[in-house]
């Protein structure tokens, strides 16, 4: 496994560091992205293998789960997944399996049960076997490439931060070059990964796995995917737990995510200038200010005079960008335990004496592979479609109303350049289906903000409830130590009991 974590267009992916290559005989790309039907053909039986990691719960295992490339051809070319159990440790406790759905789009399932997996099985006491995979295109899945020169991986030009006056001439190039590589190298392995095809993999595995319903946890990017299963399968849904959720606007899809982020990142600056701002930091040497309403404007001018005159680091070729300041905020709002490296950060930045360190997030670039999942799937899903002109007035509006973020988040991406149109249009979540469903969400989210997840919870209507935890940081359940909160999720997943109506968890 990787030692770090990288991101996507969205929030953090964890990625593998060594990918199965498999080969998978050529379909037409269009014919890889035509609308698909649910496989007839047999389910394989599972061949599990011992795979428990150095610091991961005990008994983990791991098998390959073959999938047709193309559902609308289910005895055609395969993929390959990989997939991993946690067994339940109580066996006469257990009542049925739990999927582990990742973020991303690019995080891996399989990692995501190894670092989860013990603390699950602290909190549901055997009640279910856990069970996770890697979406097509990650970690140990058949994966595909675009081909991207480094230049174009690093995580500030993945994101389409403008240039430091605001112009986007950049950015268009790059976006069309991106799109253009992965038109030509990406194959029909790209242009099947998608958030349908997701859905359908996890239902061809709960076939695997003998189950006639699942209960899920799925995080970030994960309750879009744990959303649209629910509406296409209710009746093999059981007890289903979202956590981190954003808007499923189905015409915007991951363009209204990427949007709502400069949202988020305003929610949850507070939370930081408060640490910052306290006296206690001063004993660390990271007590960047008397008062908390002083600490953004000192970032604000902090990454604009690194705007004109960047600051060499400790990684030779990168130097501290405003950009770059601005991207390492955004990764650092994900959880208070990365509020000290933030605010070291900035103190070398200040110092002309101090030379900056960057983090390998900030300082190299994302692996080929990752970046396609990361690009691959969003531009899959819907179509981007307004026009090159309309983006240079959006990163001017976004500057100004949102600076902490820079225009970014509605800014050019590849996707408006795709060469493909998605072959089948997003889910539309609605309140029809049974009512199973637990959406948990802190409050000050930097990547899906709340006001997003209000959004989920009205398209569910009836069928779910909402716990809001008055917190701060990406994912509540396991994540912020807010007992309540998990408290909450833990009943439901072990007795089924949900609160009558949507309900509020204080801060820890």
């Amino acid at each position: 496994m990787t030692s770090y974590a990288h991101q996507g267009l969205f929030r953090t992916l964890s990625a593998t560091a060594v990918a199965t290559a498999l080969a998978v005989t050529a379909v037409p790309a269009a014919q890889a992205g035509t609308a698909r039907t649910a496989s007839s053909a047999p389910v394989p039986a599972l061949t599990w293998r011992a795979c428990a990691q150095p610091g991961g719960p005990a008994g983990q295992e791991c098998a390959e789960l073959p999938v047709p490339l193309d559902y609308s051809r289910p005895d055609g070319p395969q993929l390959t997944l990989a997939v991993s159990r946690l067994r339940s440790d109580k066996p006469t406790a257990r009542r049925g399996a739990l999927i582990v759905i990742p973020g991303g789009p690019g995080g891996s399932g399989v990692q995501r049960l190894t670092d989860k997996g013990t603390a699950l099985r602290g909190q549901l006491g055997g009640a279910y076997d856990l069970v996770s995979l890697d979406p097509r295109g990650v970690g140990g899945s058949t994966r595909a490439s675009c081909g991207l020169d480094a230049a174009d991986r690093h995580l500030v030009t993945l994101r389409s931060w403008p240039a430091a006056d605001g112009g986007i001439d950049g950015n268009i190039a790059r976006a069309r070059r991106t799109a253009d590589a992965c038109a030509r190298n990406g194959g029909p392995v790209l242009r099947s990964l998608t958030t349908a095809n997701e859905v359908r993999d996890i239902d061809r595995f709960r076939q695997a796995l003998g189950e006639e319903k699942l209960s899920a946890w799925g995080e970030s990017y994960g309750t879009y995917v744990g959303a649209e299963y629910a509406q296409k399968y209710p009746q093999h849904t059981d007890r289903w737990v979202l956590d981190s959720n954003d808007d499923p606007d189905p015409s915007r899809v991951a363009r209204g995510w990427l949007a709502n982020m400069a949202v988020g990142v305003e929610d949850r600056m507070p939370d930081f200038a408060a640490w910052a701002a306290d006296p206690a930091r001063a004993d660390d040497g990271l007590w960047l200010a008397r008062k908390a309403d002083e600490v953004r404007p000192l970032f604000l001018a902090l990454a604009a005079k690194l705007d004109r005159e960047p600051k060499e680091t400790t990684t030779p070729g990168v130097p501290l960008t405003g950009t770059l300041l601005r991207q390492a905020l955004q990764n650092a709002l994900e959880s208070d335990d990365a509020f000290p490296q933030l605010a070291q950060l900035i103190k070398a930045a200040q110092d002309p004496a101090a030379t900056p360190v960057l983090t390998p997030d900030l300082s190299q670039a994302m692996p080929d592979e990752d970046a396609a999942v990361a690009i691959g799937v969003i531009c899959n899903d819907v179509r981007w479609p307004d026009p090159v002109s309309s983006y240079g007035p959006a990163v001017a509006a976004g500057r100004a109303t949102y600076p902490l973020t820079a225009g970014m988040p509605v800014n050019i991406t590849p996707c408006t350049f795709w060469k493909d149109a998605p072959a089948e249009p997003p889910a539309r979540i609605t309140d029809r289906g049974p009512s199973d469903i637990l959406l948990i969400q802190n409050r000050r989210d930097p990547d899906t903000p709340y006001s997003g997840a209000l959004r989920m919870r009205a398209a569910f209507g009836a069928r779910a409830r909402l716990v809001t935890v008055d917190s701060g940081g990406h994912g509540s359940y396991l994540g912020t130590g807010n007992a309540c909160g998990d408290r909450t999720v833990t009943r439901f997943l072990t007795t089924g009991q949900r609160p009558e109506s949507d309900t509020e968890c204080a801060g820890r």
